[in-house]
């Protein structure tokens, strides 16, 4: 892992030594993920420790990123390190964000509000994707499953001598899966496109701008299946529809002075509207994002500083007509500083310190202090401490409103308090190796985050949802044991998240729904680079609370998959879920009336079983 460079701590630092504990999932594994979900990064979150892909419609199959058993909300997706994300839009970025050209995925989990601002309070997931080399590089990927879906990539990238570039381009279809026959889709028939293009200008040897612009549209509509087909009557009638479109405009100057100073300038512009849709009921929107990032960075002597300013705006605009209330817009804009010092203090001892100062229009300011210390004990043993501060401000972009397709939902207005947060991490490293062949590591990590004035929905007694401060905080706490091992082809991981996570202004035992409280993820994989690949997975997932503070049962499920390559072809194929673990065989998901359904809560796979299988061509 010592190859692996870590860009969102902004030190540019090699993984190993950098004093805040980042996770980095690497190209080589991203691809084994596409071979198994070609159309978007779900799967490369969903098999990760301590990482929950949680889904939040039973028919169009929208999806919120959790970590450390805490809601969607409080994690921020960046692209490139750009947050163009949240919001609206939150519930669609994971399924809006093909794999194919990404280089790395950065992790950082725990409070991480000091170099990201609001939205960060259980972490952060950054994709970076792949800058042009010399060599030209072409990558396709054509994949049907069995669920009646088809997908296709392709990612093109060159460099010249003042010019490169980079494209992506993807579309998928998926036609309406029922898989237990109950006229209720589990997979939604989709028609999606995505391209971006990037483009690179070498102006000198010290100066590169970047320019790009990624455009997506989605089409996703569940429900009823006579509906899909065009069969509605008085019994068959309900459906889901999300249709979307996002485009995302970036610019990045990064120029590199004499002294060894570096000045990175970051803009980006995004773009999305989103209708939902049923049989008698819309909610539509546009939301627009506008993100401006300024940073020098030098080095003095053994210190590393980092420091600069952010503007965030973030302004949606409700399109639907209602007579319940008034639109429900919402506009944010928060301006911060930011500093950063990162020092080899020995040749064992690295101390990283940073301190933010944000204002967010209607909300004040916030001091936000961050201290992570590393310390190696040997070549092969080492210890990450950190501790931080955050906060997040109000927004009716909840998981719970988007359950309930924001329909009674309530506008949070401008009496309500802040979420403010405090966390750490702590985790000791181990790894060595035997010979050449032989290799291990393992690794044990404790968090803890607590959230102070909780923000959370509850109906009234006219049944309108309306957002408050909970007077108790939401405490998540728990710890991560990863361990790898490697023997000539072949590699073994193990992965396990035991996740203590309450509030304590729910009822009971008060444990936060919809989280398993043990969690295990493993995989065997046979590798020989450039010519074949096997592996087997293998998850578990204990008992989950559910809002009548009932428990569902412990679920556990196996995966296979290979892939064989032919020169610049390599054909592959994924056996998901083998146990058909599916929520449908257990209980109802689809509640009467037919005309006019409710959903039980999700918290497993609606799908069950699924093969995929196709071919990659590289040159």
């Amino acid at each position: 892992m010592g190859e692996v460079t870590i860009t969102s701590t902004r030190t540019g630092r090699e993984i190993e030594a950098e004093p805040s504990r980042v996770e980095a999932i690497d190209e080589e594994e991203i691809d084994e993920k596409i071979s198994m979900a070609p159309a978007n990064v779900s799967m490369v979150l969903s098999e990760s420790t301590g990482i929950q892909v949680q889904q939040t419609s039973a028919t169009s199959n929208t999806q919120s990123v959790r970590i450390q058993g805490l809601d969607g909300r409080y994690t921020q997706i960046l692209k490139d390190g750009f947050p163009a994300f949240g919001g609206f839009s939150g519930s669609l970025s994971v399924l809006e964000i093909p794999p194919l050209d990404l280089k790395q995925v950065e992790v950082i989990k725990g409070p991480a509000a000091t170099l990201f601002g609001g939205d960060a309070i259980a972490g952060v997931v950054n994709f970076v994707s792949k800058n042009p080399e010399e060599k030209p590089v072409t990558t396709l990927i054509f994949n049907q499953t069995s669920a009646l879906g088809t997908d296709f990539s392709i990612f093109n990238s060159r460099k010249f001598k003042r010019f490169g570039y980079t494209m992506l381009g993807s579309a998928n279809y998926q036609k309406a899966y029922d898989v237990d026959n109950d006229d209720f889709t589990e997979l939604p028939k989709t028609k999606a496109f995505a391209f971006s293009p990037k483009l690179l200008f070498y102006i000198d040897k010290k100066t590169t701008l970047t320019v790009g612009n990624s455009t997506s549209y989605q089409n996703r509509k569940g429900g009823d299946t006579f509906v899909l087909k065009s069969r509605a009557d008085g019994f068959h009638q309900y459906f889901e529809q999300n249709k979307s479109y996002r485009n995302v405009t970036i610019f990045n100057l990064n120029h590199d002075f004499e002294d060894g100073g570096r000045l990175l300038v970051k803009q980006s512009l995004a773009f999305f509207n989103r209708e939902l849709t049923t049989q008698n009921y819309a909610f539509k929107g546009r939301q627009f994002n506008s993100f401006t990032d300024i940073s020098y960075s030098r080095l003095f002597g053994k210190h590393a500083f980092v420091f600069g300013g952010s503007a965030v705006h973030d302004q949606f605009r409700e399109k639907t007509q209602t007579t319940t209330f008034a639109p429900r817009n919402e506009s944010h804009t928060t301006i911060g500083t930011f500093i950063q010092d990162t020092v080899d203090l020995t040749n064992k001892f690295s101390l990283d310190t940073g301190f933010r100062l944000d204002h967010a229009t209607n909300y004040g300011t916030f001091a936000l202090p961050r201290v992570s210390v590393l310390y190696k004990f040997s070549d092969h043993l080492t210890t990450r401490v950190g501790f931080g501060l955050g906060y997040k401000t109000p927004t009716m972009f909840t998981e719970e409103a988007e359950t309930l397709l924001f329909r009674d939902v309530f506008p949070v207005g401008n009496t309500l308090k802040a979420e403010r947060s405090k966390g750490g991490t702590f985790d000791i490293n181990y790894r060595n190796s035997i010979g050449e062949k032989f290799s291990y590591s393992v690794n044990q990590m404790f968090f803890y985050t607590e959230i102070t004035d909780p923000i959370i929905l509850r109906p009234d007694i006219n049944n309108i949802y309306r957002f408050n401060n909970a007077a108790s905080p939401v405490i998540s706490k728990g710890f991560e044991t990863n361990g790898r091992l490697g023997y000539g082809i072949a590699k073994l991981f193990i992965g396990y998240t035991f996740t203590y996570a309450k509030a304590g202004y729910l009822t009971g035992d008060r444990f936060l729904t919809l989280l398993p409280k043990h969690k295990v993820n493993s995989s065997v994989v046979f590798e020989k680079p450039g010519n074949f690949k096997l592996g087997v997975e293998f998850y578990y997932g204990s008992r989950q609370t559910l809002d009548d503070r009932s428990k569902t049962r412990s679920l556990g499920e196996v995966g296979l998959f290979g892939e064989k390559t032919f020169g610049k072809f390599g054909f592959f194929i994924n056996a998901e879920n083998l146990t058909d673990v599916r929520q449908s065989r257990y209980g109802l998901v689809v509640f009467p009336p037919h005309q006019n359904p409710t959903f039980a809560e999700l918290y497993t796979h609606t799908e069950g079983r699924v093969i995929n299988g196709g071919v990659k061509i590289r040159y």
